[in-house]
């Protein structure tokens, strides 16, 4: 495809995002399981081998998937007849989080200040628990918190 490889880098996240779908014969579980693959950007190969993300060509699905096994966020991998869009999270270890905490961790963001009537919902518990959650990582050092009573938002640190 006559397009080029669109790289855009956020607080939280790159996406690349690279014109064309899978090469033919390859299908999607082999593309995603690291199987099979074919050289389609060799400027952005390169750079990567440089950088050290890839030992050799053709490894890149692999060793994303290897260095995010321990992250607290998943790379996202988006494949359609005309694009691929891989989004990488900021990486993030285990921060010694309980489940629970691991489930809010999640919903959080390092940029948005978000209210409890925008966690609670999505974190499936009641606002006393989630409340009770981010306290104890705000203690941690993990979240910070802002503001008072109805305006009180939270944020990772």
């Amino acid at each position: 495809m006559e397009s080029q490889i669109k790289v855009s880098m956020f607080d939280d996240r790159i996406e690349i995002i690279s014109p064309g779908g899978l090469p033919s014969g390859i299908t999607e579980d082999e593309y995603l399981s690291g199987k099979l693959s074919v050289l389609r950007n060799r400027n952005l190969a390169n750079v990567c081998y440089r950088l050290g993300f890839v030992e050799i060509f053709g490894t890149g699905i692999t060793r994303i998937k290897q260095l995010y096994e321990e992250g607290l966020k998943q790379p996202d991998f988006e494949l359609s007849e005309n694009t691929i869009k891989i989004v990488l999270p900021v990486f993030e270890k285990d921060l010694n989080l309980t489940e629970d905490e691991r489930k809010i961790y999640k919903i959080l963001s390092r940029t948005v200040l978000k209210s409890i009537s925008e966690i609670a919902p999505y974190a499936a518990f009641g606002k006393s628990k989630t409340t009770q959650l981010l306290k104890e990582m705000a203690q941690k050092g993990i979240v910070k918190i802002e503001g008072r009573g109805r305006g009180t938002k939270y944020v990772i640190k």
